[in-house]
């Protein structure tokens, strides 16, 4: 896996590698509790727990784990989000892919069109075959996102998290890469 972040440009967006200057702008939405609530984190309370967030998305990449892009609009570049993988197991040629979004850019198919490019960029450039989603079952908007981009509901994986003091029900959403082709 690549050691460092490519850029992935769509028709409005960029994203880009997240660096500490992003601080300030991630920190707007990771310390809302609506963004932040079925993400398994606490809301931020400081702009240092942001800091901290962003070390992760380097060191996922470090260590060829993962890899989180900030999504950006091209007329602002301000980061308003980020998706990415994490969990990759090149030897089987799978990944979790995970994303969060400003509450303010919500409903606008921002979501959608990030993770669609990286859905794409993820079978063609890193060969995956499947991708997996984990969504917790009260996150109605991220399974309806996740199954208009062509995932499949797998199942119900029963306690298969503990975070923030409590066990989290997951369901297991999946696209394999010859979903894209039919």
């Amino acid at each position: 896996m690549d050691k460092q972040n490519p850029i992935i440009e769509t028709k409005r967006l960029i994203l880009r590698e997240v660096t500490f200057e992003d601080a300030l702008d991630m920190y707007h939405y990771l310390s809302d509790e609506e963004v932040v609530k079925h993400m398994g984190l606490a809301p931020a309370q400081n702009v240092e727990d942001v800091l901290d967030e962003i070390e992760w998305y380097h060191s996922i990449i470090t260590e060829g784990t993962g890899i989180r892009w900030g999504i950006t609009l091209k007329d602002s570049g301000k980061v308003i989000g980020s998706c990415g993988y994490l969990n990759m197991q090149h030897k089987h040629y799978r990944a979790e892919v995970g994303f969060e979004l400003s509450k303010g850019c919500w409903g606008k198919s921002i979501a959608s069109e990030a993770l669609g490019a990286i859905i794409r960029y993820g079978f063609n450039h890193y060969q995956l075959e499947r991708i997996e989603a984990l969504i917790e079952p009260g996150n109605i908007h991220s399974q309806r996102l996740v199954s208009k981009l062509g995932f499949t509901k797998e199942g119900l994986l029963r306690h298969y998290e503990y975070t923030l003091g409590k066990f989290d029900d997951l369901y297991m959403y999946s696209i394999i890469k010859s979903d894209l082709i039919k």
